[in-house]
């Protein structure tokens, strides 16, 4: 029976959180995940560094699997790299973008918080998202790369600095009415707790992942409800795009996650 090839990428393991949901809703597909270590932060690269880097990484593991659909699992480079890629590669590709609108529609003081990289909240696409879907709200933004940067060291030394932490989100800690927080960015969720924790009137943390899971099902033609073989062993593998002195906390970390390689993309 039919087992979809997914090939999922980010510049570090926040797209992890995509994958979950992608593997929760299609259990028995072949899964590629490629954390692209090289180029992070994106949140700090140009356009065409972005566009030039996720075209490249695609290349080279189309030359090693057959894919059937990638997904895009980072926001600040779906804003600028998809109708490239989309250019480039003739199998479906699904972006990644802040949950602007589910946000607007639960937020019951129309008070909501875009929680992203710079990267993320400066793209025009972004301020589109936002007056279209949520003009009835007072959408307060903070940009961070040092949120991405506290997810990633949490991942490898299981410690979140909170004082950090609370730096980060310090002009929300006050506001009363904010009750909605958009996770904008895919490493965010991994310290959905710890935000909770120190923002304690909101209500409701948004991402786009489910949302994500769903578009990829609806895109391969609504297999996840059908019946699989499982005679074929299920492919899980993941790549960096540079060795580092820290590769066996992040082969170990990886085998967290269900995938049964890490290796150098070459």
């Amino acid at each position: 029976m039919y087992q979809p090839t997914i090939l999922l990428f980010d510049s570090g393991i926040g797209g992890l959180t995509v994958y979950d949901n992608v593997r929760r809703v299609l259990p028995h597909a072949h899964y590629l995940y490629c954390f692209d270590n090289e180029l992070f932060p994106y949140s700090e690269k140009s356009t065409d560094e972005l566009i030039a880097q996720a075209i490249k990484i695609l290349t080279k593991i189309t030359a090693l699997y057959s894919l059937d659909l990638a997904v895009v699992a980072c926001n600040t480079a779906s804003t600028v790299v998809l109708p490239a890629l989309r250019a480039h590669f003739s199998f479906p590709i699904v972006g990644t973008v802040p949950a602007i609108k589910p946000a607007a529609s639960v937020s019951q003081t129309k008070t909501i918080g875009l929680l992203a990289t710079k990267g993320t909240i400066t793209r025009p696409y972004v301020s589109e998202l936002i007056a279209k879907y949520a003009k009835d709200c007072i959408v307060e933004k903070i940009g961070s790369t040092d949120l991405v940067n506290i997810v990633e060291e949490k991942m490898r030394t299981q410690y979140v600095d909170m004082p950090r932490l609370r730096q980060v989100v310090a002009p929300w800690i006050d506001n009363a009415k904010l009750d909605t927080v958009i996770l904008g960015c895919t490493h965010f969720p991994l310290v959905k707790e710890e935000l909770r924790q120190v923002l304690p009137q909101v209500k409701f943390f948004v991402d786009s992942g489910y949302a994500i899971a769903q578009r990829v099902a609806n895109l391969l033609d609504g297999r996840k409800n059908a019946a699989f073989s499982a005679a074929e062993k299920m492919i899980y593998r993941a790549f960096c795009t540079k060795a580092s002195e820290n590769f066996k906390i992040q082969q170990e970390l990886i085998r967290q996650w269900g995938f049964d390689s890490l290796s150098v993309l070459n």
